[in-house]
């Protein structure tokens, strides 16, 4: 049962957003797990954990009313963003 002030559904953005980030890495392991193996495991991974901790920063953003961590949040994102297309280049080739 949640206590007073805590989330208990996805209500916020950042549920949102971080959630339709790591449905777009499964659809992307998914995609890639048929074919030839080109992917390492840890970059899945990574951005995987890096959603969930952006997802709580930016909670605890929204519940405390704290700009400073709503900055983190969204420069997060923005970093698990850049992180998967360097790593995994989801709209590159990589010689199919």
């Amino acid at each position: 049962m949640p206590k007073d002030g805590e989330n208990s559904v996805m209500e916020t953005v950042y549920d949102w957003i971080t959630v339709a980030i790591f449905a777009g890495l499964i659809v992307l392991f998914l995609q890639r797990s048929v074919g030839p193996e080109r992917d390492q495991m840890w970059p899945y991974f990574a951005a995987s954990v890096a959603c969930a901790i952006i997802n709580q920063v930016g909670n605890k953003a929204i519940d405390d009313s704290n700009m400073m961590l709503h900055a983190v949040s969204v420069a997060g994102i923005a970093a698990i963003l850049g992180f998967v297309q360097y790593f995994l280049k989801p709209f590159g080739n990589q010689g199919d």
